[in-house]
């Protein structure tokens, strides 16, 4: 991957407030350049780098392309030395946008959001540069750890932090849950009532709720390159057991349904979503609209035990470039849609978390009730590190297998712990 520079321009051919190490409160700074000595010249003397122009193409979700479009105009309105560069910014949404990346990293865009578990398969394929250099300290110290450490690989960080909200909690009608602390009571209440307790156990990031809960664990470390080296499991264990059989439990209560998106469920009376389904179930449930973060439960072994799982990020990463120029815009562009003012703004257009320490103090994030419930739920829960793709399809097999009935509150322990090892030896076999 190709080495960055950094750039020569300094404090004074910046506008004030937009760029941090300029007397903003923001996370970015200017960055990438390898520059001529006319443009070092230039930046001594508090002129403008020549940084050329050209074309660069941006994915962001659709919610927020209105919000890039207007946010990047701002920006190169007040610094001029990148605008000669035509930025067109499309809808491609995070996992759309990390499969067309890897599959075709030079058609790809050169600025994209994706999710902070895509980030290993990502770098391996070439289609991440390295945060710039003098950008590192500002996003490192400003955004809060978990984020940091999911944009990292290696000892590399990789990526600019957008949010810290892609994590899961629980909504619920107040008008039927008592007690949203004990996931006994509430599926009680559900059934008492009717109504439907929704979780998406077949899928493995939900599905970590109840294994890290019990004290399960299952973790990857990855090189610089993005190969994973090291394995740490122990699913096929008393702890793994007490997690398998809770999810068995679960699935045999009339209550239960399979999913995680209270727009497409009925009759809900609880359901484990994240701040993205926020607007919504506040329609669903109206008045009796509440959030928490997830219940105990308890276990075979007669213990409480705190539903943990992952929490999740957003990341905005930039595309390896051979032109430097070009690159050093890229980095500038990229550092400024993730700095705290920007995410800040960005939380009240759209709602997204920030993952910036000081917006997440703003009076607007502190009141905000789902993600006050996901900040709850953090406590208990690990930052989402890198995981091989095809430990997603093994997640969702042993939770079909529950579905399905194939896995019963009969079957024995012996079958239970067999079934929990062949998962954890597929899982350890992605390890080079």
């Amino acid at each position: 991957m190709k080495k960055k520079f950094l750039a020569a321009l300094t404090c004074m051919a910046i506008s004030a407030g937009l760029l941090a190490g300029c007397g903003g409160s923001s996370s970015s700074s200017s960055t990438g350049a390898d520059t001529s000595k006319a443009d070092q010249a230039a930046a001594a003397d508090g002129g403008e780098v020549d940084y050329g122009s050209g074309e660069i193409k941006v994915w962001v979700a659709d919610n927020i392309v209105d919000f890039t479009e207007k946010t990047i105009a701002d920006f190169q309105a007040n610094n001029t030395e990148y605008a000669g560069y035509k930025v067109t910014v499309e809808p491609v949404g995070e996992g759309d946008a990390v499969g067309n990346m890897i599959t075709d990293v030079e058609a790809g865009a050169d600025i994209y959001g994706f999710a902070q578990d895509q980030i290993a398969r990502l770098v391996t394929a070439g289609a991440l540069e390295e945060v710039a250099p003098d950008n590192v300290d500002a996003v490192t110290s400003e955004n809060d750890s978990g984020s940091v450490a999911a944009a990292t690989v290696g000892s590399t960080l990789y990526a600019y932090p957008l949010t810290s909200d892609n994590g899961y909690f629980m909504y619920y009608d107040k008008s039927v849950v008592t007690d949203p602390n004990s996931l006994e009571q509430i599926i009680a209440d559900c059934e008492a009532a009717g109504k439907n307790f929704y979780m998406e156990i077949n899928s493995g990031w939900y599905q970590t709720a109840f294994f890290f809960g019990a004290g399960a664990m299952l973790t990857y470390e990855t090189d610089d390159s993005g190969k994973f080296t090291a394995y740490d499991a122990s699913y096929a264990t008393p702890e793994g057991l007490i997690a398998l059989k809770k999810l068995i439990e679960l699935k045999s209560s009339p209550a239960f349904q399979n999913g995680s998106a209270i727009g497409e469920a009925t009759n809900v009376g609880a359901i484990v979503d994240g701040t993205w389904d926020a607007e919504t179930a506040k329609q669903v449930f109206g008045d009796n609209y509440a959030c928490a973060k997830l219940p105990e439960f308890k276990g075979s072994d007669d213990a409480s035990h705190q539903m943990s799982g992952f929490g999740g990020f957003k990341l905005l990463g930039v595309k390896p470039q051979s032109d430097e120029k070009k690159l050093a815009v890229c980095d500038a562009i990229a550092a400024y849609l993730a700095s705290g003012d920007v995410q800040l703004a960005r939380y009240e257009a759209v709602g997204w978390g920030p993952s910036n320490l000081e917006a997440q103090q703003s009076e607007a994030v502190q009141s905000d009730e789902a993600l006050t419930a996901l900040a709850a739920q953090l406590e208990y829960s690990i930052p989402q590190g890198q995981y091989p793709s095809d430990y997603w399809t093994l997640a969702t097999s042993l939770g079909d297998s529950i579905i399905s009935g194939e896995l019963t509150t009969g079957s024995s322990d012996d079958e239970l712990i067999e079934t929990l090892q062949k998962f954890q030896d597929s899982c350890e076999s992605y390890v080079e």
